[in-house]
């Protein structure tokens, strides 16, 4: 009889916690879509104003939906006098270059920096972090007479070239290589491999995830790059994504409201993608070389 009771008292405790458990997980996702649907109420806005007529788009107070969906914007933003689809194609085509650039750079120094033994190799990585610390600003001027000795300026490679070095990126990768045995290394060693088939069959296959990470980072931030093609472009045809909706502003912001929200719409689109389908790759690729096991 003791028994009965005590188990069904443990019943009758256990009911109001997985109540209270369930409740507490209700309330917490509430609060989650709240915010969720918080922060996506200016994309919301930003896609709807961009398939509005002009006169619409000035209407007060907004409204989240249009009156009547209109794609005649989009149709506006690639017929005008500003080549905003030829500086489209030439984001995609900086992107690429600096992502195959850039991991091809901090694979191999990052490599070098956590597998290989070389004089001061400690205090040469400490500068590479410490210039992190320094802003861009601070260094455009001889990377801009580089450029210019170069014959570079108003082209293409003006941006790539000074992108291909990443700091973050080599101590992202060498975080993470370090964080593989070492027998690993000296098995290959003794089976006759070499410093590159060591890092090019076995190094680099295991360590995807955080080279993932670091190509969503990088065309984050070469995609929203404004500072240095506003310093290195001059002519319409070279500009990148944010130099044109910069310029479809106008002179005092005199643009048509509608169609600058249809070019930033079509900017955003591929960020919004990434982020959606690789956030993940984010947090397992920064995360991945903060535990040694």
């Amino acid at each position: 009889m003791r028994m009965c009771g005590s188990r069904g008292q443990r019943g009758g405790h256990g009911r109001p916690a997985s109540i209270s458990t369930r409740v507490g997980h209700g309330i917490v996702t509430a609060i989650i879509l709240f915010f969720g649907v918080l922060m996506m109420t200016p994309f919301l806005f930003m896609f709807s104003t961009s398939m509005r007529h002009s006169a619409e788009a000035y209407k007060l107070p907004p409204s989240l939906i249009p009156e009547s969906f209109f794609l005649g914007n989009y149709v506006e933003l690639l017929q005008s006098s500003i080549p905003f689809g030829q500086m489209f194609i030439n984001s995609v085509v900086v992107v690429l270059a600096v992502i195959a650039g850039q991991l091809i750079v901090c694979s191999m120094g990052a490599y070098a920096f956590a597998k290989l033994d070389f004089p001061a190799k400690n205090p040469l990585f400490l500068c590479f972090l410490l210039s992190m610390m320094i802003p861009a600003q601070a260094t455009i001027i001889p990377i801009y007479i580089m450029i210019s000795k170069l014959g570079l300026v108003d082209t293409l490679p003006a941006l790539i070239l000074p992108a291909l070095f990443n700091s973050f990126g080599i101590f992202l990768l060498r975080q993470f290589f370090m964080t593989m045995p070492k027998a690993i290394d000296e098995a290959a060693k003794i089976d006759g491999a070499g410093y590159w088939t060591i890092f090019w069959r076995i190094i680099l296959p295991q360590a995807l995830t955080p080279l993932a990470s670091l190509t969503i980072l990088t065309f984050n931030n070469v995609w929203n790059d404004y500072f240095n093609p506003l310093i290195f472009i001059n002519s319409w045809e070279k500009m990148t994504v944010p130099l044109g909706i910069a310029a479809l502003k106008g002179y005092m912001g005199a643009g048509n409201r509608a169609v600058i929200m249809a070019g930033v719409s079509l900017a955003v689109v591929p960020v919004l993608l990434i982020f959606l389908f690789c956030q993940r790759f984010i947090v397992e690729g920064l995360t991945s070389g903060s535990v040694k096991g």
